[in-house]
């Protein structure tokens, strides 16, 4: 009799510890698959930020929300006063200009990355751009767009794993990145690229 209930507590010993098992070891195949399912492309599913989540400074010092942008097509670019690209600020404010009623902004960030085209301060950008081309669109202070000191905004703009979208760094002055109503990056056109281009323009006139 005492040999059958050892048996019988040994068998319900086993039974219990093989339950244990079976259930870690779904356990440690549920959690494997959840983490499978959370990446695509090797990045995150995670929300992404979005362009309104950022603060920055405009030209004149003020912080400027980007949030306050929400609902608006945004065209950003770096630009520079000494370059052979900087005509294109005459482009880029007919463009402001021609679709600001369609809830569309042109956001200038000056930058001196390329070749020193850029060495003024904030009040002579400012002034340049005002008096040569009379840009009307925001501008913002002086940052940069790539190197150790890439301001967090462009992290963003030019990092797939933060931006969800692509991976691509500034190469000149006057790259233009798209950015829809949400705050998502959309496109990138590059420095060469006119502004007024049919590219851009269907982008801000698509529905």
């Amino acid at each position: 009799m005492k040999s059958y209930y050892g048996i019988n507590l040994l068998f319900t010993l086993f039974m219990f510890l093989t339950i244990q098992v079976i259930g870690q070891q779904k356990v440690t195949s549920q959690n494997k698959n959840n983490g499978n399912a959370n990446l695509k492309d090797g990045v995150s599913l995670v929300e992404n930020k979005t362009l309104h989540d950022f603060t920055v400074k405009d030209i004149d010092g003020k912080p400027f929300n980007m949030a306050s942008l929400k609902g608006k097509k945004v065209l950003i670019v770096n630009v520079a006063s000494k370059c052979g690209f900087t005509p294109q600020y005459e482009d880029l404010q007919t463009l402001y200009g021609r679709y600001k009623t369609r809830n569309f902004v042109v956001i200038g960030f000056p930058a001196n990355n390329f070749k020193n085209q850029e060495p003024g301060i904030n009040r002579d950008i400012k002034e340049f751009c005002t008096a040569n081309y009379g840009v009307t669109f925001p501008m913002m202070e002086k940052i940069s767009v790539k190197g150790e000191d890439q301001a967090p905004l462009y992290k963003w703009l030019t990092r797939k794993a933060d931006n969800g979208v692509m991976d691509q760094e500034v190469t000149w002055n006057f790259q233009k990145y798209l950015v829809d109503e949400q705050g998502r990056l959309v496109d990138v056109v590059m420095p060469k690229e006119s502004p007024l281009s049919d590219k851009i323009v269907k982008w801000i006139t698509a529905d």
